[in-house]
């Protein structure tokens, strides 16, 4: 740790263990991104320091260590480019106000357009992007090789580039570096983070809970928010509430470790694989939800042979690499492919959930959004758009085919 141009030791360990107490005026379940940062900004923003943040494995054990780290905003609909880029400003942001060097690189984010109807949908994107503030660009195949010459752009390829969009603030960052600097400024600030202690149930009064049955016994809690992913409509389904999710594993890969030759983040919609290079070396690979339901941490063969051919096929010069390993993460969608981050039926209990496949860009964004809705009881003018009741009264945020890879 650096401080004031000197280095001084590090900590014996970045956060405390505590046992948990019997009450606390909020608990969060979920130590994952998105618990973290609700934890710190209601600290940081609301004053709200009597907190527990409850995770049944290790923190940040679940998506936040499963996810490909790719950041952007340049989403199509008003509601979903105002909250990303809100949360890309706290990115940008957070190096600096955490003390901690978590590898956060703007290194950029192409969209690839194949087809026809590709590229009017991408330029579109690109346009209501500019009307929204969020940066964006529309490539020629000649402008993306300057800025990706590693990609093929050539006309032989079965599905030829023909164009793509650009977000030069996009980029990735090291996810269990974020966690770790998150939980650290989490303790620093009397935060208790309480690791192995699983959620199993909830304590009622009326329209209200007033606790959480664990494994390490019944907590008691002033207000309740639940950032659990895919494991969030377990939980709600067991007072009742029936939330709109649906569970599927999304797998990723990672390479053996390469010199730097990856200049950027890739996604292709068409070939469906998206590809970046980590910090360390390793080519990152991703591409679609498996289609079976289901909460194994582990993917299907045929989804991993399909990536790497398209990974292969956009960038032959990936073909005598070597694939290190594969992990799956679990992740909860919703019908229009948004969140739901608001109140429940239940007075004091709150849910961020349903973020797919975007839960990672988010992390800061929705941290904020939701540490105000649970400080205060009513929504954050960004995430108001998010509430439950948009499936009954059809105001859908549908970012399905809307971004190209929903990544």
């Amino acid at each position: 740790m650096v401080v004031d141009g000197h280095t001084s030791p590090a900590p014996d360990r970045l956060w405390r263990n505590p046992e948990p107490k019997s009450n606390y005026d909020v608990v969060i379940v979920g130590a994952g991104g998105h618990g973290l940062a609700t934890a710190y900004y209601l600290a940081r923003n609301h004053g709200v320091t009597d907190i527990a943040v409850l995770e049944r494995g290790w923190l940040a054990g679940g998506n936040m260590a499963r996810n490909t780290t790719i950041i952007r905003s340049n989403y199509l609909l008003d509601a979903s480019a105002a909250l990303y880029d809100h949360a890309l400003r706290l990115w940008e942001e957070l190096p600096e106000e955490l003390d901690h060097e978590f590898h956060f690189s703007q290194c950029g984010v192409l969209n690839l357009a194949h087809t026809e109807q590709e590229a009017r949908d991408a330029r579109r994107r690109a346009f209501a992007n500019e009307l929204n503030g969020v940066d964006a660009e529309w490539l020629t195949p000649d402008e993306i090789a300057e800025v990706c010459p590693i990609l093929d752009t050539s006309p032989r390829l079965r599905y030829p580039v023909i164009g793509a969009t650009y977000q030069r603030r996009a980029g990735v960052a090291k996810h269990d570096h974020v966690a770790w600097a998150l939980a650290r400024k989490c303790d620093e600030m009397g935060v208790d983070l309480i690791q192995n202690c699983e959620v199993t149930g909830f304590v009622t009064a009326g329209d209200r809970v007033t606790g959480v049955h664990t494994s390490r016994g019944t907590i008691g809690a002033g207000r309740v928010g639940l950032a659990a992913a895919g494991r969030t409509s377990v939980l709600t389904d067991t007072l009742g509430i029936s939330l709109p999710l649906q569970s599927h594993p999304l797998q990723a890969m990672a390479s053996e470790i390469l010199e730097p030759v990856h200049p950027c983040v890739v996604m292709s919609n068409h070939v469906h694989v998206y590809t970046s290079q980590a910090h360390k070396g390793e080519l990152v690979l991703g591409a679609g939800i498996d289609t079976h339901n289901g909460y194994a941490q582990r993917g299907s063969v045929h989804v991993v042979e399909n990536q790497l051919a398209a990974a292969v096929e956009l960038f032959p010069i990936f073909g005598r690499a070597h694939l290190l390993r594969t992990w799956a993460g679990t992740v909860d969608v919703t019908p229009d492919a948004s969140p739901i981050i608001g109140p429940t039926p239940y007075g004091n209990l709150f849910v961020n959930c349903g973020w797919g496949t975007g839960g990672f860009k988010a992390t800061p964004g929705a941290g904020w959004v939701f540490a105000h809705t649970i400080a205060t009881g009513a929504p954050h003018p960004l995430n108001e758009p998010y509430g439950m009741e948009r499936f009954t009264s059809g105001a859908l945020i549908d970012e399905h085919g809307a971004a190209a890879v929903a990544h």
